[in-house]
């Protein structure tokens, strides 16, 4: 197993069916179903790389599991936070363990820029992601955000890390 940043010689599109599968399969019932059905194949390859976000892969067995993105917090309120952006997987790695790993190196990566305090965003209903994140030192702040995905009105809580 292997962490390290993405470089200009990975596939974008390799990357990008990370997410589309992440959410496909995450968001299942949380996100209308047609609107996960119309994920096009490469959605995200064209900001992958966006200047001011930097992107970290998990590769096995020589192949790219999963990814997280991380940058400045993008909240002025929060201007001296760092933020953890997206973290994704393969649905067939969700649940084994690499979740913590590679956020335990974002964590790091933060550290490194400088950023003692860190928050993200998750979608509300999503259960399993929050279980995830408090089991990893973050706090609900009990800030919410809404936002519409699909044509359905969704709901972003704000988490801290403890």
């Amino acid at each position: 197993m292997e962490i390290r940043y993405i470089t200009k010689d990975d596939d974008p599109l390799e990357i990008s069916k990370i997410y589309e599968s992440s959410w496909k399969y995450a968001y299942k019932g949380m996100i209308p179903q047609d609107y996960l059905d119309s994920i096009p194949t490469g959605q995200w390859a064209n900001s992958i790389n966006k200047v001011g976000l930097n992107s970290l892969v998990l590769i096995e067995c020589g192949r790219i599991i999963g990814t997280v993105s991380f940058c400045k917090s993008r909240w002025e309120k929060y201007s001296d936070y760092g933020e953890v952006v997206s973290i994704y997987f393969l649905p067939d790695y969700i649940g084994k363990g690499y979740g913590r790993l590679l956020l335990n190196k974002c964590m790091e990566e933060l550290k490194q820029c400088g950023f003692n305090k860190v928050l993200l965003w998750v979608l509300a209903d999503n259960h399993r992601a929050r279980k995830f994140y408090e089991k990893n030192g973050f706090i609900d702040s009990e800030v919410f955000m809404d936002d519409n995905i699909g044509g359905k009105e969704i709901r972003e809580v704000l988490y801290f890390l403890a």
